[in-house]
């Protein structure tokens, strides 16, 4: 019985693949580490890099939001407040001074990094959305999506009184 085994091909087989999945998993590799200053809620800045938080749209530094303040019965009486400087200073405080490591998506049109940042290795853009401090931007990533259902259902952040979508709010305001 003779086996017909041709090692030459198999191998450029296996290269190929292998050139592939190193090609694949080494194309959004790239991090940028370092201290990070807040622009706003979804931005910040890493060595001259602007990075947008993969995933999450936050409300911008000037747009109001509206939560209860006072409820009798059935009237509910609503307070407007800051809410994107109040995402932005959470984010700061959250943050406080410590080493992110970010690790790069893609590159979005105003030529910023769009990356996925940790602290300590616990997702930045997951803790807005799942504090109701962001939502998920299912338009381009529908990654946050849980991390946004569990805000809604414990009311929290900007789930817990009135407001527009941050991208609805900006596209009324060009």
């Amino acid at each position: 019985m003779k086996f017909y085994f041709k090692p030459k091909k198999n191998k450029i087989i296996y290269l190929i693949f292998f050139i592939i999945f190193f090609l694949k998993t080494n194309s959004y590799s790239e991090e940028i580490t370092g201290y990070a200053k807040v622009i706003d809620g979804d931005t910040i800045r890493i060595k001259g890099n602007k990075i947008r938080l993969y995933g999450i749209d936050a409300p911008e530094n000037n747009q109001i939001c509206s939560k209860p303040w006072l409820s009798f019965n059935i009237i509910t009486f609503n307070k407007d407040y800051e809410c994107g400087l109040k995402t932005t200073n959470l984010l700061k405080k959250f943050i406080k001074n410590e080493k992110l490591v970010c690790e790069k998506k893609s590159m979005d049109r105003y030529n910023r990094v769009v990356a996925i940042c940790f602290k300590k290795r616990r997702d930045i853009n997951s803790w807005l959305v799942r504090n109701g401090l962001a939502v998920a931007y299912t338009k381009y990533s529908k990654k946050y999506i849980i991390n946004e259902n569990d805000a809604k259902k414990e009311k929290k952040g900007l789930w817990a009184g009135n407001f527009e979508m941050p991208w609805e709010w900006r596209k009324k305001r060009k």
